[in-house]
């Protein structure tokens, strides 16, 4: 969702596949149910804490980090805390004020928002993803596909690997 509205504040016309009956599921659980948003510390803390391969990341948590992310919801109404570990909250402890700033988000750059449809593989052309078909076999042609599943951990949340499967099968090889 959330890079759904950063590629919208760029100008880019976003559809957003969500195989679920709603976004968020995975979210909604996070935190025993109060969204474990991020933790409230400078991105060479939160490398330190990587155990494989921090120098991955190292570019993504200077570009974007935690605070960066805090000041996001901030700016969109969201009133977060920090608890202990530097662990930050929403103040109403509610995941679901978490994932509402975001689906308010989305609409209001005009993502469009396609719930129960599910991402089933990329469509490849000369090497180049040209876009995504769905499960029933219905293509869309993209000029960019942001493939961001999540991963395989919870699948009543609709973690259910898919994402490692679609990279697999254009030929990426997963460690």
């Amino acid at each position: 969702m959330l890079a759904s509205i950063f590629a919208a504040k760029k100008g880019c016309e976003v559809t957003l596949f969500e195989k679920n009956e709603k976004l968020g599921k995975k979210l909604y659980i996070t935190g025993k149910g109060r969204c474990n948003v991020t933790n409230n510390c400078d991105p060479e803390e939160l490398l330190n804490s990587v155990v494989t391969n921090a120098k991955f990341l190292y570019s993504a948590f200077y570009q974007f980090n935690s605070r960066d992310l805090m000041a996001f919801f901030e700016s969109e109404g969201l009133r977060l805390k920090t608890e202990r570990g530097n662990r930050v909250f929403p103040e109403s402890d509610k995941s679901s004020d978490v994932i509402r700033v975001l689906e308010k988000k989305l609409r209001q750059l005009g993502v469009s928002i396609e719930l129960n449809r599910r991402a089933q593989c990329l469509d490849v052309e000369d090497g180049v993803c040209i876009g995504v078909r769905d499960s029933s076999g219905r293509g869309e042609r993209a000029d960019c596909v942001l493939l961001a599943t999540g991963g395989f951990s919870y699948a009543s949340t609709g973690s259910t690997g898919d994402g490692y499967r679609m990279a697999e099968t254009v030929g990426h090889t997963l460690v």
